[in-house]
Order: C-alpha cells, then structure tokens, then sequence
C-alpha cells in the first residue's frame, strides 16, 4: 500500500538526489562567523600508545573537567579486537582508566549521567566479511550498555547481535546516542541508515523512551523528512529547560521536543550535525562532518557554537580540510566547564581538543 508517509519518503528522496532537500535552499549557510579556538590534535594518546581509531563518541564526567571518549579499537571497528575503546582523561590529558575491550563492534555514542555511569552505544552488528575474519565477533552489536564509573555492567538494553524492527523495547536497530533526563528516564536515539538516498520506507528511525529501570514507556518518529520523522537521528542531548534536541542529520536539522515526544520546533543554521552537546549554560556545540555540495550545498565543515535557547550562531571552528571526503571534522563533540571543546574525529581518526585563542 502506497501510504502518505511512503510518498512523502520518495519525494523527500528525490530531492535528496537531485541535490539537497528543497527546504535548505532558504537557509543561508554559516560558514563566516568568527573562530576564537585554537587546535591541539596531540594533547590526548591512548593505552599502550596504539593509535586512534574513528571515533564518533566523547563527553564530559560530572567533575566538569574530565573527559570520556570511546573509539573503533585502533580502526573503524572493534571485531576482532580485545582492547579497551572505553577511554577516561583528566583535564591534562592523563589515562584515569579504561574498559569495554571484547565487547563492542561499533562503539557510537556515549553519554556520562549525572552518577558518573557510562553509557556507549554499540551501533550495529559484524557484518560478513568481520564474521569471516573473526567469528568471536558474533553476538555484539545493536545494544546500549550502562557501565558504573570503573566499568561494571550495571544495564544492557537491547539482545546483543540482534537488529529490532523499530517496534517495542526488547530489541535496537543501530543505536546512534543515548542520553538521561533529569528524573532519570533514558532515551535512545535508532537507525543510522536512514539518510541514504537508497533507504526504504521501513528502515527504523526513532526515539525509544524508558524509566530508569529500564521500563520501555513509548517511542516516537518513523523514516521521513516531516515534524517528528527522522533520516538518521544521530546525537541527543538536553537543555536546561529538558527540551530534547535530536541531530537529525539526514534531514539535515535540529529538531526540538518534550520529553513525550511533542514537536517543538526545527533548526537548520547549524549545518548537518553529526553531533551536539549542551552545556550547563545553554550554550550548544554543534559538529557537522558531513556537509558537502550535495548533502548540504554551500555549507562548510567544522563545529558551530550558539544559543540552545535562541537558536542563535555564535562562531564556527571550520574544518581544515577545504574540500574534504568522505566523513572529516568531528562527528562527536563535548565541552567542559572551563569551555574547552572536544572534537572526536571518524575520518581522521583522532580527539582534538580546542581552547580559547589568547586575548
């Protein structure tokens, strides 16, 4: 049956093709605000000095200075591999600890309550040609996992190794983020494939909403371009009024929500965001790493500052990379209470951290 849900899907798909959805052709890019950071690729090294991975997944411990990231053990995956991509830094840049190693594909997203739990996405199962090289890589993937400060299981949600069908609350689909409310309820943001322009009708995108105990309650948004409908809800994050805000990125947008789900509004001035953060002062972080001439025409590459509570944009750490490839910039970003931002980087596989230029 050809629904309207379906043919707004294929109309939304054939302006993607052609060039950009129709509705950014009116949003003038903000790509010249002014950049009052410095780059420091080099202030992070991981366990065992190995290398970096892509990493999409960092954010800030209840301290307000120190840093959590989790990357692809050293690659764009973890099958295989038995290191630690759960990674914790004091604010000089020193290992505190690490964990997590032998249980991840795919480490995604990561959010730090306000206990100091730990919570990683892992956003897909092995694929044919992982399984083949390394069998121990099945059964993982498709959860998320809540881990105490030193890295005990304390929850699991989802069946390890098992895609849902965007229904319900016993199974996930490519869990991108995961993040708490103030009293306690967990939202998790599904379906990393849906900003393809070959994904189909039926591909999940959705927001699953559940106690603090891990009740499943209700869940929201399907596949689409309209209020409430998703192409890739990739980050979450929350304000200090508990507005939920959704990096839409195959829809390229922000948008709003109460926490029952009810639209608010949209946001389109901050690029195509792979990531975004809140900080206690409402000031939000947007990382857009995949911007280009035809998934966003006339935007450039990097990390917008600006108001969660106007919208507006305040300065823009560009990309370097003027014609950049694939994913570049960072995909994952957070900000510590002394407005240090960090940059986590898929393409070029790396933590930056930016600070403030001298006065």
């Amino acid at each position: 049956m050809f629904t309207p849900q379906k043919a707004r899907w294929a109309l939304a798909s054939l302006l993607l093709i052609g060039g950009g959805l129709q509705a950014q052709l009116t949003i003038n890019p903000t790509n010249e605000h002014p950049n009052p950071y410095d780059a420091d690729a080099d202030f992070f090294d991981l366990p065992g000095d190995r290398e970096w991975g892509s990493t999409s997944a960092v954010d800030i411990d209840p301290d307000g200075e120190s840093i959590w990231v989790a990357e692809r053990c050293s690659a764009n995956s973890c099958a295989g591999s038995d290191v630690d991509p759960i990674v914790k830094y004091d604010k000089e840049g020193n290992i505190v600890t690490s964990f997590g190693g032998g249980m991840f594909i795919f480490p995604h997203g990561i959010h730090v309550d306000a206990e100091g739990n730990v919570w990683v996405t892992d956003g897909r199962a092995a694929n044919a040609n992982e399984l083949a090289a390394n069998p121990s890589a099945a059964g993982k993937g498709h959860v998320v996992y809540k881990f105490s400060p030193t890295g005990e299981v304390l929850m699991t949600f989802g069946q390890p190794g098992v895609a849902g069908d965007g229904t319900g609350g016993d199974l996930l689909n490519e869990p991108n983020d995961v993040i708490t409310a103030p009293n306690g309820d967990i939202y998790i943001a599904e379906g990393h494939s849906g900003q393809g322009a070959t994904a189909d009708w039926d591909t999940v995108a959705r927001i699953a909403k559940y106690d603090k105990t891990g009740r499943f309650l209700e869940s929201w948004g399907s596949i689409g371009t309209a209020p409430g409908e998703f192409r890739t809800p990739h980050s979450l994050a929350f304000d200090s009024r508990g507005r939920l805000f959704v990096a839409d990125r195959g829809n390229v947008r922000i948008q709003i929500f109460e926490q029952d789900g009810t639209f608010i509004t949209e946001w389109k001035q901050f690029g195509r965001l792979s990531g975004i953060f809140i900080d206690k002062n409402d000031i939000l972080y947007a990382a857009d790493s995949e911007s280009s001439a035809v998934s966003n025409p006339g935007w450039r590459r990097g990390i917008r500052t600006g108001s969660a509570i106007t919208g507006h944009v305040i300065s823009f750490i560009p990309d370097p990379e003027q014609n950049p490839g694939g994913t570049s910039a960072a995909e994952g970003v957070a900000a510590d209470a002394a407005g240090n931002i960090y940059g986590a980087e898929v393409g070029p596989r790396q933590l930056v951290r930016y600070t403030r230029k001298p006065q």
